[in-house]
């Protein structure tokens, strides 16, 4: 019977079960992704199991949340995870490096592989042909010491995509049309995967955007193929060696099935809330506007904060709007830097933030209470932005950027007799990204 991509990648390390939909299986894991939140208790845990060194191949410690160092208490977590990484064995990203998911798929993301992650997110690195998931803390501090991860065998859910975006439109409003047709538990017991003539269309920071927020959806991952987008990101950055050809067998099928038409789709927008509470932007166009917020690890790509900086240039924020740019990662910040973009955004009054969570957990850029937030982050469920009574809406980085210079909630499209929209593919893959 011919394979689907899930199919191939957990058949590829499946250490006990069958590909039954519903029965326990166990898997193999190549690597492990931890955030700070949870690592100290990972690494307590790994020192309660007597664990000398990790008996995986590939474990990184990511400093991503706790960043805001207002009393000692975060430095000195930090620390403890520093010295606990040169003790186990694991990599150890500092404060500032960025978020674990974009770092992880710059650094370590490799097609084939399995990778668990005491974040739910971890699903985003699906993205390059992973079968990736988020667990909880004892899970992966199993994982680490050599055990298999033990979960339930996915249904799974295929998702053709067809065409291509027009002008305006990206990657973030494909998942937000896939959370209005399915709402919050449309994905779950399954594993969200996409195929079809318009996934060559799709960048891999695209289709990141894509299976980071698979997770809002409540499936247990995302997957894409592996194909020559999945290699032309590797080679930006300096690991072509570590692609390989991963694709659904001819006759493949699915559980479940959908089709979008990439070229019907229009910018969308999730109101409070919901992340599948999600109506067009031109429903609610007009809605005065006092935090625009561009960043997290569901937009995190050098495109998505280019894109920005090319629409806002020249141009400033409207003076009632906290323009906030919180760069996903070192890497991207320094590409932002040598190719001016971020001159540019600051110049149009955007505030910088470091590299990190930072907004979308509520660590900082907390909006004001019942005043209107647009975010690119994944989840708007109340008082996450740190603001108890706040009213956050999810949206595209361009959505956001032409909210920021009007002042209201506006559909991006409704401004190109004033901004030209820029050329995708002179901003998705810079030249001037640093490769080390």
């Amino acid at each position: 019977m011919p394979l689907n991509v899930t199919q191939i990648l957990i058949g590829s390390r499946l250490a006990a079960g069958a590909m039954t939909p519903g029965t326990e299986i166990a898997l193999h894991i190549d690597q492990a992704l931890l955030q700070d939140v949870l690592g100290v208790m990972v690494m307590l845990e790994l020192e309660a199991l007597g664990i000398d060194r990790i008996r995986i191949p590939i474990a990184a410690q990511y400093v991503d949340h706790n960043l805001l160092e207002t009393d000692n208490l975060n430095e000195e977590e930090h620390l403890f995870l520093r010295s606990s990484c040169h003790r186990f064995g694991v990599w150890y990203s500092r404060p500032g490096n960025g978020i674990s998911h974009p770092v992880h798929m710059q650094r370590f993301g490799k097609p084939g592989d399995t990778l668990i992650g005491s974040d739910s997110h971890t699903a985003a690195a699906g993205s390059l042909g992973m079968f990736a998931f988020g667990a909880g803390g004892i899970d992966v501090a199993m994982v680490l010491s050599g055990e298999p991860a033990h979960l339930s065998m996915p249904a799974v859910f295929g998702i053709r995509l067809t065409n291509e975006l027009p002008a305006w439109v990206s990657a973030k409003d494909i998942i937000l049309e896939m959370l209005r047709r399915h709402g919050l538990e449309g994905g779950f017991g399954r594993v969200l995967e996409y195929y079809g003539p318009g996934v060559a269309t799709l960048s891999a920071m695209d289709r990141h955007v894509i299976a980071n927020m698979g997770a809002e959806l409540g499936a247990t991952t995302s997957v894409f193929p592996s194909d020559e987008r999945t290699r032309e990101f590797l080679r930006s950055v300096g690991r072509e060696n570590d692609w390989k050809p991963i694709s659904a067998e001819p006759g493949a099928t699915y559980d479940v099935h959908d089709e979008i038409d990439l070229s019907k789709l229009e910018p969308l927008i999730a109101r409070p809330h919901s992340p599948a509470n999600v109506v067009p932007v031109r429903e609610i166009a007009g809605a005065e506007v006092y935090q625009t917020y561009i960043g997290s690890s569901a937009n995190p790509g050098f495109r998505d904060f280019a894109m920005s900086a090319a629409m806002i240039k020249g141009r400033h924020a409207h003076d009632r709007v906290s323009f906030d740019i919180n760069p996903s990662s070192n890497r991207t910040l320094q590409a932002l830097i040598k190719g001016g973009q971020l001159t540019e955004l600051v110049a149009a009054g955007a505030r910088v933030h470091q590299p990190g969570c930072n907004g979308c957990i509520g660590m900082g850029q907390a909006p004001a209470a019942g005043r209107i937030s647009l975010r690119t982050v994944p989840r708007n469920f109340p008082g996450r932005s740190g603001t108890r009574e706040d009213s956050v809406y999810l949206c595209s980085p361009e959505t956001a950027t032409a909210s920021a210079i009007t002042g209201v909630i506006s559909d991006p499209r409704d401004l190109q007799q004033r901004i030209e929209c820029p050329d995708e593919q002179k901003i998705t893959n810079p030249r001037s990204a640093p490769n080390r």
